[in-house]
């Protein structure tokens, strides 16, 4: 407003008959803020300046409003009381009309098309209304929401369920119903795309909104909010028809099929906040770690670059092992143990399975978890190698094997080693000499690796989707070098070994090395180790009393089985036991089972979960434990 305007404004209501004082004087009020506003815009005063007299101004005509019932409107101008004299003065009167006139039609079509726009906005809101009323009214429970408990209330065809690693796109066009872990759930514009997840396998579902009833199909826009809201990780039934997708789905492993949801209920739902996201503990690892050395518990916590450290991992063991790496390695686990079962059954050995309580040391020395046994000292089994003997070659079973747990109480940190793993163990009569233990050991293995590449493919590509690995590398006839050898040859690639020294870590992995340098195999067995570095019960060799006939098979330069032809006379397990400080008097169970006959025999023992590592090339033992135990780690 200007100030001409402010001052017609002012002088209007005079000019009006018994108008009264009070609403002359707010007039006045009025037309000053006016003027002062007008003069400080003039002026470019920043807004906070001259708000508060907008302020000012916006309550007195909010006033004005209240006390004459009409808007406040500043009065135009005063026409000049002078005739207007000649062409010129008529001619700027009809071009002011004209502009007046015009600005009236903008202003009448702008007012018009507010009206018009304001009504569309509640005609829509109305419509709004009436749908949402609509479907409160109408029953979507058989068609998306939470599932009542499952109780064992009742039985229906469990048949009904299809496992989605089944899904194919021969099945197009079939109606399906899967369950799952919900992977991943985005929305887009009106439609719900959701990864579904069941063992190694993953399946995309879309739903979009399409008209419809409770009773006559369609999904509604709140079904779309449902499942989008649903919370990672929760179990959730999808019932739908399978279709072909133009283009292979990225991210699901059956990516030539996607289902058509018609039915979306969670069946649990996670509560819990998740301690890291499934698709950075899927993530392929970014530099292949070392599998031997120390391990840092401390290091291995947290990881960068989106990947999760180790021990988060283990901490929630439970969500880990949902990943399709993980349900991979312990799937081939299982089918090692099949396998391992398989050959032996068919050559003539049986299953035993031996106490892991006992009254003294599996094998000797002080790495025993000791407890109290009703009074008496005991400790848990760090061998079944006692009992397994007993059984073969004095029990008259001649040919034994177990799968069982194993206890070692090294303080030991490393990447190899741990405090509880599980025991592939075997042993069985030979008639003249250990050779025989030896050529059962490598065609056992030998047809464990052709198995595993028989029966394990898809869960060979999980794992190397995420930890990328070599194929093992091995011959049908398994090679077999002695412990003398293996020296020498580490010796000629500038290695200090004696000949009757251990071997250490470092020195087995070179040997490894060498061995596949020089005969192409990952695989392979090296026996005549010396006396001094071998458990008790193990047999002197006849030749040299340096050296035992003992033996150990290894892996990509570590050891997964070690074993000997054990001593079966009672007279040489007493002296050899007096050798390595064991009381006879703890052990006088199993010395007296050989005095009454026993089998010339020998046998090993196979640590699973190294084997596991081994053949997969994983950098560390844990991630082949599902619930490992070390110096550091009894839960979960």
């Amino acid at each position: 407003m200007s100030a001409e305007e402010s001052t017609a404004a002012a002088a209007a209501p005079a000019a009006a008959e018994e108008v009264d004082p009070a609403i002359v004087e707010l007039t006045n009020q009025i037309g000053a803020l006016a003027t002062s506003i007008t003069e400080a815009k003039k002026a470019k005063q920043p807004k906070d300046e001259w708000d508060p007299l907008l302020q000012q101004m916006l309550a007195l005509k909010l006033q004005y409003k209240q006390q004459t019932g009409k808007d406040y409107h500043a009065p135009s101008k005063k026409q000049e009381s002078k005739k207007p004299k000649g062409d010129n003065t008529q001619e700027a009167s009809e071009k002011n009309k004209a502009k007046r006139a015009k600005k009236a039609e903008e202003k009448r079509l702008k007012e018009e098309k507010k009206r018009k726009q304001r009504e569309e906005r509640e005609r829509r809101e109305r419509e709004k209304l009436e749908k949402l009323k609509t479907a409160a009214n109408e029953d979507w429970s058989h068609v998306f929401g939470d599932a009542p408990m499952i109780q064992s209330a009742t039985k229906t065809d469990v048949g009904r369920w299809t496992k989605i690693g089944k899904l194919n796109k021969d099945m197009e066009g079939k109606e399906v119903l899967v369950r799952g872990f919900l992977h991943t759930s985005r929305g887009v514009g009106k439609g719900a795309f959701v990864l579904l997840r069941s063992s190694l396998y993953t399946v995309q579902c879309v739903a979009f909104e399409s008209k419809g009833d409770g009773k006559s199909g369609g999904i509604p826009s709140a079904m779309i909010k449902y499942m989008t809201g649903v919370p990672v990780e929760s179990i959730v039934d999808v019932r739908g028809t399978l279709t072909v997708p133009e283009n292979p789905v990225d991210g699901a492993t059956q990516s030539d099929v996607e289902i058509q949801v018609t039915s979306y209920h969670c069946i649990h739902k996670a509560t819990a906040a998740m301690p890291f996201q499934m698709e950075d503990a899927c993530r392929p690892d970014l530099v292949k770690e070392t599998d031997v050395g120390a391990y840092d518990h401390d290091a291995n916590t947290d990881a960068e670059m989106g990947r999760v450290g180790q021990e988060r991992r283990l901490d929630y063991r439970w969500i880990d092992l949902r990943t399709p790496a993980n349900q991979s390695i312990f799937r081939v686990q299982s089918m090692i143990c099949t396998l391992f079962r398989e050959y032996l059954l068919s050559k003539d050995f049986i299953e035993i399975h031996t106490p892991k309580l006992l009254s003294g040391a599996s094998e000797g020395g002080a790495d025993v978890f000791t407890l109290d046994y009703f009074g008496k000292p005991a400790c848990l089994s760090m061998s079944p190698q006692l009992h397994k003997q007993m059984a073969a070659a004095c029990g008259g079973f001649e040919r034994v094997f177990e799968i069982g747990p194993v206890f070692r109480a090294e303080n030991s940190n490393t990447r190899r080693h741990l405090c509880e793993f599980t025991g592939l163990d075997l042993e069985m009569a030979i008639s003249e000499h250990y050779d025989e233990v030896l050529d059962v050991l490598g065609e056992l293995f030998v047809y464990i690796f052709d198995g595993l590449k028989e029966r394990s493919g898809p869960e060979l590509e999980r794992v190397r989707e995420q930890h990328g690995f070599e194929d093992l590398q091995y011959l049908k006839k398994t090679l077999k070098i002695d412990y003398a050898t293996g020296c020498q040859m580490l010796r000629e690639a500038g290695v200090d070994q004696g000949d009757l020294d251990d071997l250490s870590t470092e020195n087995e992995k070179k040997l490894g090395d060498l061995v596949k340098a020089k005969y192409h195999t990952d695989f392979y067995i090296m026996d005549k180790y010396p006396l001094s570095v071998r458990p008790f019960y193990t047999m002197p060799d006849p030749k040299n009393p340096k050296l035992s006939n003992s033996y150990d098979v290894f892996i990509r330069g570590q050891e997964i089985l070690s074993g000997a032809q054990r001593v079966h006379e009672p007279k040489l397990i007493e002296e050899r036991a007096r050798e390595w400080g064991i009381d006879v008097e703890t052990i006088a169970s199993y010395v007296d089972s050989f005095r009454n006959g026993a089998l010339p025999h020998g046998g090993g023992g196979i640590g699973l979960e190294r084997v596991v590592m081994l053949y997969l090339g994983l950098p560390n033992i844990r991630k082949s434990s599902m619930f490992p135990r070390d110096p550091r780690r009894i839960c979960p």
